[in-house]
């Protein structure tokens, strides 16, 4: 009898062990203890930027007893890398390509909703003021990241007259890099975004074309599904945060571009302009979609994913 009783005590014991080092809210349990989120602030991030300096995240997060962490991770492929490894659970500014890519390639990624939307700060710049046309650019050598929304700028201005990425020479190389090798005369074209796009629209170099009326450059949140499923509030005080954090913009605009323009480096007067060309919002409407499929549709038949993705598919099963 005593042998049974010691069994059932150790056993109640485990249980409540157990039961006291998990971290519930409500009694609903959670599958981490810190939230690690990437931080973007490139090419001109507002939200990001605001909601880091004032500490948003980490307060709401905070309110579930949970802890917060940002991971600087710039890259498309690293973003989605670290969130199939579950290294990160949420990628706050993420490129379309990039989770299409990841998507097409089998892995749990699904939007949460939109960071933004840009067309006109992705841009193309040539070297020469006679280059007006996408007939100008047969035969130019022309920089830029592959499988981005630059790569997708070129080939959907390019087709506008039936010409393809196999008309131009084409070498693939990040925004930074590509606007050194257009100083240098090593490349006729960039293709540029952001900060370095207006820089060298200051410098005098030949605006081409930007993603105006061919692109949207849409720029995304995403987690994965097995994350949302087992995490749903986790996921609605993010949404929550990123309303919030787009309300504070709108009613404290010199507040947000001070914050932005210490943050970047880049003067208030040029963040107020570039400002103009962003569309900050989470809200997802139907050319969104449509939007997506069409980059999609260029990845696949540009052979940038081997499976074809069906846009819809992309977004949460809520």
């Amino acid at each position: 009898m005593k042998k049974i009783l010691t069994v059932l005590l150790l056993t109640m014991i485990i249980f409540s062990q157990a039961a006291c080092g998990e971290k519930t809210v409500n009694e609903v349990p959670y599958t981490v203890d810190t939230i690690n989120m990437t931080y973007v602030k490139s090419p001109l991030n507002v939200p990001s930027i605001v909601e880091k300096i004032q500490g948003d995240f980490e307060e709401a997060y905070s309110e579930l007893g949970l802890d917060f962490a940002y991971f600087e991770i710039t890259s498309g492929a690293d973003q989605t890398a670290a969130l199939a490894s579950g290294d990160i659970q949420i990628l706050n500014a993420v490129g379309g390509t990039s989770v299409i890519l990841s998507a097409a390639n089998g892995a749990d990624i699904k939007i949460i909703g939109m960071y933004s939307t840009s067309p006109k700060a992705f841009c193309l710049y040539s070297s020469d003021d006679q280059i007006k046309s996408p007939a100008d650019l047969r035969g130019k050598c022309i920089a830029g990241p592959k499988g981005t929304n630059l790569h997708e700028l070129l080939a959907s201005y390019l087709a506008t007259t039936d010409m393809t990425i196999d008309d131009v020479d084409f070498i693939s190389m990040d925004i930074p890099f590509a606007f050194a090798a257009l100083e240098s005369g090593s490349v006729d074209c960039a293709l540029l975004a952001g900060p370095t796009a207006y820089n060298c629209s200051a410098a005098g170099y030949n605006l081409v074309t930007d993603g105006n009326g061919l692109i949207d450059g849409t720029i995304l949140t995403a987690t994965t599904q097995d994350f949302y499923d087992n995490n749903k509030d986790i996921i609605d005080v993010f949404l929550s945060v990123q309303q919030k954090v787009l309300t504070f913009i709108e009613q404290n605009y010199d507040e947000a571009i001070d914050m932005t323009a210490e943050e970047t480096g880049l003067g208030s007067e040029v963040v107020e302009e570039m400002f103009t060309l962003y569309d900050f919002r989470i809200d997802v409407i139907d050319k969104d979609i449509v939007s997506l499929q069409n980059t999609a549709d260029f990845m696949f038949s540009s052979g940038l994913i081997e499976n074809a993705v069906d846009a819809s598919s992309l977004f949460l099963d809520k």
